[in-house]
């Protein structure tokens, strides 16, 4: 793909030799966090997200590059390739443009065109689009034949081909495609009897937004309901401005043959091109939208993965329950389950033989703390344990997704003999000891961060959140020695065979000693230890530098700076004194720049450093259901999902509140990712309640003095309502957009 680098180059804004050097090193099978890692030097330091892009817009160019060599070959074919025709494919950039070209030579099924043209009504077509003063009438009774039954039909057929003349014409069309670009609007309505059976969409009854205006979740919600069958949608720009563009192209005179071509005009727009443009521009939108969702999706995800562990501690984990009973298990500060049991706190009777279960597993399996699940009963059960005064931090823990692991084949792998509520409480558990190395078992799709998920490109969706994944599990780094197959396996260079085959072998050793054992894998090549060696860490092994970051390619280096410091490795790692003494220019070589060698000296400085800060635990407020909430009430919350037009909060009710983006900061924002993140702690007050719809508004603004004027300010600068985003008109508005919350 060395060929498209320039036009890559082009449109990334990257220089192009940068470009070359992703190109090449991916075209060696270097993964994405590899490359962004360990080949700095050759990429000019490129992140991952400038690397996708490389990646992405590279695969678009070979695929417009083979649509085009198709297209030409085909023309050329039919033996209508002209020198002009080829000038005008070699300039064309965009597929759009590139298709329009290739419309009139598109093999396509009869049209009312081509009977016409097969009824020999060809000519008077041609006439009448050059405009000349003819009587029009006369001259399309010539015309009549066996198939043609009079002069009005020879005119219908002449019209049906110059209809077909403007459909096609390159030209024409790019017209009308910048007309829906800057004036088309979005409408919608409702079908008729469909009021209450599509009662969830009635802001959309009688619709009307710009198509360059509207955001992602408002097309969304637009497009489930002419989905589902319950909205009328049109995309459009005012047809007289369309007809006006047309005409103004086509129009030469003023006589019979132009009233014809008009009316061909007319005919042309309504049945062919506004068809055809119309679908264009809904599939562009409903790309466009899905495409911010899933980005929403992914940015949510990835603050998720990355989320503070709380380390290895023993847990008491606990999947409350009401009639079911809470299930309880006591895990090893390995995550290893050694206990169950099952509790009912929810019946008087059984109270105080619960109490006693709890504190007897809390001293035997030296508990530490208390995980619970954040979803039903969960608030109860926080009280139960709260009031035992055991001295221990208590954490509610998401469980979304939990039950989705529990019917899993990994849970069944994992353990066979357990049903799925042991299951689910151990999935608990470990979510607070390391969310990431947890919450990779489960489809990313299932874990409850994301917006209309169900509705997006389903295949893109999978395509983003894996990449999400793999991106955070090689920013935070893999202990070789206790991971599971499934964190393994979204290593650079693993993937499933080769993960199971690592812990196949590591079973088989006991124990790796070192990175370079990885080599005996089965399957575990050279490339792919080149790939995964950094991303691996080994605590306590034969080489200190095994439990850093350090790749292994960079080792003798290392040993080199230590030999000329006077101490050997170990004493050198942590030493930030005689790290400082490091002359990075005399180890610049054809494989090591300063970009790598920099990395390498931070690295030693705090070797293995988990990028995640550590868990700590968070209090609600005592109210429990929505009935305790009040309008103007001050309480604590944690941000569960972050949307374009707010963020969702849990206050400790079951229904998380709503925070609309002009309720997050006293500083304008136009994404609530600027001020917020996903599992922050924040404090809210309540501005808006409806029991009846369980809908609570919020702001995190109004909890905080405004920042002071100052007393001199610079004039502001105008503001362009052009650029303006959108957002939901209201707070009613923007809970309207989703049928339920996404994630409870």
């Amino acid at each position: 793909m060395i060929e498209f680098s320039q036009n890559i180059a082009h449109k990334l804004n990257i220089k192009e030799q940068n470009v070359i050097a992703v190109l090449n090193l991916l075209a060696e099978n270097a993964t994405v966090p590899f490359i962004a890692r360990y080949r700095k030097d050759k990429t000019g330091a490129l992140d991952e997200v400038q690397i996708m892009a490389i990646k992405e817009e590279a695969e678009f160019q070979k695929q417009f590059s083979e649509r085009k060599t198709f297209i030409e070959s085909t023309i050329t074919e039919q033996g209508k390739m002209t020198a002009a025709l080829q000038a005008k494919l070699d300039a064309t950039t965009s597929l759009a443009e590139l298709e329009d070209i290739y419309q009139p030579y598109k093999p396509k099924r009869k049209t009312k065109a081509q009977t016409a043209r097969e009824n020999g009504l060809e000519p008077l077509a041609l006439k009448i689009l050059e405009q000349t003063s003819f009587d029009t009438a006369t001259e399309a009774s010539a015309y009549i034949n066996e198939n043609v039954k009079s002069a009005d039909e020879a005119l219908q057929g002449a019209r049906d081909i110059i209809a077909e003349i403007v459909n096609e014409d390159a030209e024409a069309r790019g017209k009308i495609r910048r007309l829906f670009e800057r004036t088309a609007t979005v409408q919608s309505k409702v079908w008729t009897d469909k009021e209450q059976e599509g009662i969830k969409y009635k802001d959309y009854f009688d619709f009307t937004e710009p198509i360059s205006k509207i955001p992602s979740h408002r097309m969304m919600a637009v497009m489930r309901g002419f989905m589902e069958g319950v909205l009328k949608m049109n995309i459009a720009p005012l047809e007289e401005d369309a007809l006006q563009l047309l005409e103004k192209q086509y129009i030469k005179a003023n006589n019979t043959a132009a009233e014809q071509v008009k009316k061909a005009i007319k005919d042309a727009y309504r049945r062919l091109l506004h068809t055809s443009l119309e679908t264009e521009f809904r599939t562009a939108l409903k790309a466009k939208a899905d495409e911010e969702a899933i980005t929403v999706f992914a940015e949510n995800l990835r603050q998720l993965l990355l989320s503070s562990p709380l380390g290895g501690k023993h847990i008491l984990a606990i999947d409350p329950g009401y009639r079911s009973g809470c299930k309880v298990v006591c895990l090893d500060d390995s995550g290893a389950l050694k206990k169950t049991e099952l509790i009912y706190i929810h019946e008087p009777g059984r109270l105080i033989d619960a109490e006693h279960k709890i504190r007897a597993l809390v001293k035997e399996y030296k508990t530490e703390t208390f995980a619970i699940g954040d979803g039903t009963a969960g608030r109860e059960t926080e009280q139960f344990i709260k009031k035992l005064n055991l001295g221990l931090p208590i954490f509610l823990v998401n469980e979304d997704g939990a039950s989705v692991y529990s019917a899993s084949e990994a849970a069944r792998e994992e353990f066979p003999e357990q049903d799925i509520t042991v299951r689910g409480a151990v999935s608990i558990g470990r979510r607070l000891m390391d969310p990431l190395a947890e919450l990779v078992k489960i489809d990313p799709k299932s874990i409850g961060v994301g917006q209309y998920q169900h509705d997006v490109n389903q295949f893109r969706l999978k395509e983003r959140l894996h990449q999400t994944v793999i991106s955070c599990v090689n920013t935070v780094g893999v202990n070789l020695n206790t991971a599971s197959k499934h964190l393994l396996a979204y290593v650079s260079g693993i993937g499933p065979g080769i993960a199971e085959n690592i812990v196949a072998y590591r079973t088989e050793i006991g124990q790796f000693k070192s990175r370079k054992q990885l080599m005996k894998v089965p399957r575990l090549g050279s490339k792919a230890y080149e790939q995964c060696a950094g991303f691996l860490r080994i605590k306590n092994g034969d080489d200190p530098l095994d439990a850093s970051a350090v790749h292994p390619e960079a080792y003798d280096v290392v040993a080199r700076m230590a030999a000329e410091l006077g101490v050997d490795v170990k004493s050198l790692i942590g030493n930030e004194t005689l790290l400082k003494q490091v002359d990075l220019k005399k180890y610049v070589g054809p494989q090591l720049g300063e970009h790598t060698l920099k990395d390498i000296i931070n690295e030693l400085k705090k070797p293995g450093l988990d990028p995640r800060t550590e868990a700590q635990a968070f209090e609600f407020a005592e109210i429990y259901s929505i009935e305790d909430v009040r309008v103007g009430m001050t309480v604590p919350g944690i941000v569960t999902n972050i949307t374009r037009f707010g963020a969702f909060v849990d206050i400790g009710v079951k229904q998380d509140g709503l925070v609309h983006v002009s309720e997050i900061s006293h500083t304008y924002i136009t994404d609530p990712n600027e001020a917020l993140k996903l599992n922050q702690k924040v404090t809210v007050i309540v501005t808006e309640l409806d029991i009846a719809r369980k809908r609570i508004a919020l702001s995190i603004k109004q909890t905080q003095l405004a920042p002071a004027k100052k007393e001199k300010q610079a004039a502001p600068k105008p503001f362009n309502k052009a650029k303006e985003p959108e957002k939901p008109a209201s707070m009613n508005d923007a809970l309207s957009m989703l049928k339920n919350k996404f994630g409870k």
